[in-house]
């Protein structure tokens, strides 16, 4: 399984609990190659280039699969056509992050610290067309402040400078900063969901402590290579719902901040068709310009 994000990222995490479920039901090893940089192009045209005989797949996130080929002028594989769904795994619940010298202690804070010194608040991402900048180039059009972007090349390397200190705030995938939040390096401000985590529950949403009506998730679906013959696309999704129907792994990945989905491939190919416009829609309304 190739994850064109950095090890470690929310989608590495789940991706890693679950394939070790498939390989001990199947029998069969599953290796996760992580193929981080240029906003997972690449990583996701080695799966594309790949044989389709269900011996490579992706392990990709929403953002690889339908913000980053709307952000780029010209994209060497198309999501729709170079792809066969498998399943959409899981959903990644999402947080608001701060480090511990910072003073905001809610979205409110972070609206009204930006707008007393407007583009004078960094903000990290694991890159352009990331799902951490597209969050928060939503978050701060809808609360219309300035912030600035610091991209890296992967959401661990942004969650770890801020946690250091070295990046006021960011929005990040629970899955890659739970741990940080439970050890106190980091702290959780604020959640994406509509309703407050059962995971932490002190903490509020971001809808109701700052900024209402604002929602994000991401997603962790797994994909194979086009013209993968229908059997084995089958077999991979009847593997993948196998795995996830385990009450330990579903543990698992709910402790990490993931809500566990496990789709037939046609309901993640109707899901991607409908982020693909979506996501058009959002990046033109903030202004994201295109590479």
């Amino acid at each position: 399984m190739i994850v064109p994000l950095a090890a470690a990222s929310a989608v590495d995490v789940a991706a890693r609990i679950v394939t070790q479920k498939m390989a001990d039901n199947m029998g069969q090893q599953v290796v996760i190659l992580n193929q981080p940089g240029a906003s997972g192009l690449i990583g996701a045209e080695a799966v594309a280039r790949a044989e389709p005989d269900g011996y490579t797949i992706g392990g990709f996130n929403d953002s690889i699969m339908t913000m980053v080929p709307n952000l780029q002028s010209k994209m060497r594989w198309d999501i729709l056509k170079d792809f066969e769904p498998v399943s959409l795994v899981a959903t990644v619940e999402w947080g608001l992050v701060a480090n511990n010298q910072a003073s905001f202690k809610n979205a409110a804070d972070l609206i009204a610290a930006a707008k007393a010194t407007p583009g004078k608040i960094d903000y990290g991402s694991g890159g352009p067309g990331s799902p951490q900048h597209l969050a928060m180039a939503m978050f701060a059009s809808a609360a219309g402040i300035s912030l600035t972007h610091v991209p890296y090349k992967g959401a661990t390397q942004a969650a770890t400078d801020i946690a250091a200190g070295q990046i006021p705030v960011g929005f990040q995938g629970l899955g890659t900063v739970a741990t940080l939040v439970r050890g106190g390096q980091l702290k959780l401000i604020g959640v994406t969901t509509e309703k407050r985590l059962s995971q932490f529950p002190d903490v509020p949403t971001v809808s109701e402590s700052g900024l209402p009506g604002f929602f994000f998730n991401s997603w962790f679906a797994i994909l194979a290579p086009a013209r993968t013959p229908k059997d084995i696309v089958v077999r991979l999704n009847a593997e993948v719902l196998k795995a996830v129907g385990d009450p330990d792994v579903r543990r698992k990945l709910e402790e990490l901040g993931f809500a566990v989905r496990g789709s037939s491939a046609e309901e993640l190919r109707a899901m991607t068709h409908d982020q693909l416009e979506k996501y058009e829609r959002v990046i033109r309304e903030t202004g994201i310009a295109k590479e």
